[in-house]
């Protein structure tokens, strides 16, 4: 694995919205095309066997906890456990989730798994695939994401209700608008009639018992980029209670694996995984080294890096009242003094490619760019 860095296309920014990518700036540059990552093939095998077999693993973590009832330890309400049990027990499909590892040349190691609404989806599938045909049309990239997209729609298709497939986000969010809308697209080249609803206008018909769009249109299937966590404390969950046959996407049991309170239930499981990192939830904790997370966080928020017990690096934010896990640190070395996580996406159970984030911090955060990669065959 290396880093190179290179001159910019000419006037990228036009050809990045040229393709429907319109947050590729902020207060700094999230898409970055002054450098890009090389990996060779052997690398990416191991990438691609690692996101595999982890998958294989968290499916089976997802049956120890249900089996176990260890909900109280995920701060998932009671309530939710029946939707829970319910999707897995009818096995309702999920589509996709984001594996974030650290590289250190030799070994691979998970941090998180982001298995309800993970974003870069887009920047992985299109941009720097557009990227690699103008910087290196010749070379190849770890990168299957549309393809598998809209294959597993088309074998998703049967298994929907009759009708419209709606899609909803937050209005606030051009990044969640856009990861929603490319799935949409590829959702809409796989046959399935689609409908975009905004999840602020989603409607609860209390005569019908159903919910329903600005057309009053009665929403039997829907691809959410709204986390579970959100929804299980808001009324709209009472409601979703009342009408169990609308058919989530994710569903329901990926409440638990979006939790990284599945971290130390993975290592517990499966101690000798070299993939996995030892992890405790905090009042378990023993370790000297090692990173606080809380169970549920986005963004990098309330992270703290822990040496001999002292915290040498932390970021602030509104998260940690439901607990905290405590996960072995993970050395990373520095590319021109930037830190790289590779983000390994699983699509209709099958590894299909990979973005890389960057951070002159050792905490991902909301600032983090996207840097294109490209393998050495």
């Amino acid at each position: 694995m290396q880093r190179h860095s290179i001159t910019p296309r000419n006037n990228w920014q036009a050809a990045v919205e040229k393709l429907g990518f319109g947050f590729h700036t902020a207060d700094v540059p999230y898409w970055n095309e002054n450098a890009y990552y090389e990996f060779s093939l052997s690398e990416v095998n191991k990438i691609e066997v690692a996101t595999a077999e982890l998958w294989g693993m968290c499916l089976e973590a997802v049956q120890y906890v249900i089996d176990q009832k260890l909900y109280h330890k995920f701060a998932i309400p009671d309530k939710a456990a029946a939707v829970i049990e319910k999707s897995w027990n009818d096995d309702v499909p999920a589509i996709y989730g984001r594996f974030d590892f650290g590289f250190d040349g030799t070994d691979l190691k998970l941090f998180e798994f982001n298995a309800d609404t993970p974003t870069s989806l887009f920047e992985a599938g299109i941009v720097q695939w557009f990227w690699l045909q103008d910087f290196a049309s010749h070379k190849d990239q770890f990168n299957s994401v549309h393809e598998r997209l809209i294959d597993y729609w088309k074998y998703l298709k049967p298994y929907l209700h009759e009708g419209t497939l709606h899609f909803t986000c937050v209005k606030q969010s051009l990044e969640d608008l856009t990861t929603a809308e490319y799935m949409r697209d590829c959702a809409i080249q796989a046959g399935i009639p689609t409908k975009l609803v905004f999840i602020d206008d989603i409607g609860w018909n209390q005569e019908e018992c159903e919910f329903v769009d600005l057309d009053d249109q009665e929403i039997k299937n829907i691809f959410k980029l709204y986390p579970w966590e959100w929804m299980v404390n808001e009324p709209f969950f009472d409601q979703l209670l009342l009408n169990p046959e609308v058919y989530w996407i994710e569903p329901a049991w990926k409440m638990i694996l979006s939790n990284k309170a599945i971290l130390p239930v993975l290592w517990k499981l499966y101690p000798n995984c070299p993939y996995i990192l030892e992890c405790y939830f905090e009042e378990e904790n023993s370790l000297k080294d090692y990173v606080k997370k809380p169970i549920y966080s986005r963004e990098g928020a309330n992270i703290s890096i822990v040496k001999n017990g002292q915290i040498i690096e932390e970021t602030r934010g509104i998260y940690g009242k439901e607990g905290f896990i405590c996960q072995k640190t993970f050395i990373i070395p520095r590319f021109d003094n930037k830190v790289p996580i590779i983000g390994s996406w699983i699509i209709g159970q099958q590894p299909s490619g990979m973005g890389i984030r960057e951070d002159d911090s050792l905490i991902t955060g909301n600032t983090s760019c996207f840097v294109p990669h490209l393998i050495n065959n």
